[in-house]
């Protein structure tokens, strides 16, 4: 069993194996000079861990709650487009593996499987991402349609005025699906196989933070913003009522030099000060990953590319692997700095290379 992955690093290598080169890019690729996607595993490996010693650690309690929803480790999986070019079954491979881990969901609205077929697929809390649309009636009924059917939250993508430079799908002449969730709802011609084309017709890039107010009356669910890297617009989503926000920079596909999320985790956690849950995505390949993010005051994390390459490599029993694999690894640095629990984790329990061994 030599090709049997050891690490969520290893279930990339089999993506890369088992996709099209086109594919492999359009989901391992990352905006212009991919600084931005370097940068967020990078800034991971340098925050230290300071562990405790002689805490007992028999019983490790990883669950966590999440706008209300328990979850069984504080690892949820992030919004990704189109997921049956890495798999026949997609999304639904994705939600099962979800489920099965008891996490959170949270659906692409741009996803392969329409968002009623990943609802009947299995029993889980989901929650539906929404891009807002010049033709706010779309977006209106996509919101509207993911609450008949069950899912829990919308997640806004507030990074996406316009679609960043990811130089790969241009060079590879990336060809975009047809959103299966947008049938009926949006008109598509030639032109829109090329993504650059279809957001520039169809997204709104006059999204402002009025629009947030738009969004809350024609929903009951709770919002979250996802794509906030600073403390100006964590203090603005508070002003602005939504439930949580998601410190994100797209994987590094969008607004290329932005900073590593975990590097601005802190300065949001700070400016939120407690009054609606942060949650960050961008670079969590490691157990130890989680446990520093929750350390800089993250509820949770989201997992992307890990999630994808688990999907490409071994469809739903991928996903299961790869979401054991940080588990198992999380549990492992807890126990190995004596924290039993997930509020063991404290600032104390981490040094950045701004202030090491401080608690500042």
């Amino acid at each position: 069993m030599a090709n049997e992955p050891v690490n969520v690093n290893e279930f990339q290598e089999l993506a890369r194996q088992a996709l099209s080169k086109m594919y492999y890019d359009f989901y391992a690729g990352g905006a212009e000079d991919q600084d931005t996607l370097k940068e967020n595993t990078e800034a991971f490996q340098r925050i230290k861990i300071r562990p405790r010693v002689l805490v007992d650690v028999s019983k490790i309690d990883m669950t966590r709650t999440v706008l209300g929803y328990k979850i069984s480790v504080p690892i949820m999986i992030s919004p990704v487009a189109f997921q049956q070019l890495a798999h026949p079954e997609g999304e639904v491979a994705t939600a099962r593996a979800a489920a099965a881990y008891n996490t959170i969901m949270i659906l692409s609205c741009r996803s392969s499987c329409t968002l009623e077929e990943v609802a009947s697929s299995c029993n889980a809390v989901r929650f539906f991402q929404l891009y807002v649309f010049k033709r706010r009636d779309v977006s209106a009924q996509l919101v509207q349609r993911a609450e008949r059917n069950g899912y829990k939250a919308i997640v806004l993508t507030v990074d996406t005025p316009r679609i960043g430079r990811r130089e790969a799908d241009i060079r590879n002449k990336m060809i975009r699906p047809k959103p299966k969730n947008f049938e009926g709802l949006i008109s598509s011609d030639s032109n829109d196989s090329k993504i650059e084309a279809f957001f520039k017709k169809n997204y709104d890039d006059s999204l402002s933070w009025e629009d947030i107010g738009w969004l809350r009356t024609i929903t009951t669910l709770p919002i979250l913003l996802k794509g906030i890297l600073t403390r100006e617009d964590a203090s603005k989503a508070v002003a602005a009522g939504v439930a949580g926000i998601i410190v994100s920079n797209h994987g590094g596909r969008q607004l290329d030099y932005a900073p590593a999320t975990i590097s601005v985790l802190e300065e949001v956690v700070e400016a939120v000060g407690g009054r609606i849950p942060v949650l960050v995505d961008g670079g969590v390949r490691r157990g130890t990953d989680v446990f520093k993010a929750l350390a800089l005051g993250a509820q949770a994390v989201l997992v992307g590319r890990p999630v994808i390459y688990g999907v490409a490599a071994k469809g739903e029993n991928g996903v299961r692997s790869v979401m054991e694999m940080l588990k198992n690894e999380l549990e492992i640095t807890m126990a190995l700095s004596g924290c039993p629990t997930l509020n063991h984790i404290t600032r104390s329990h981490v040094m950045t290379h701004h202030h090491p061994c401080s608690n500042l």
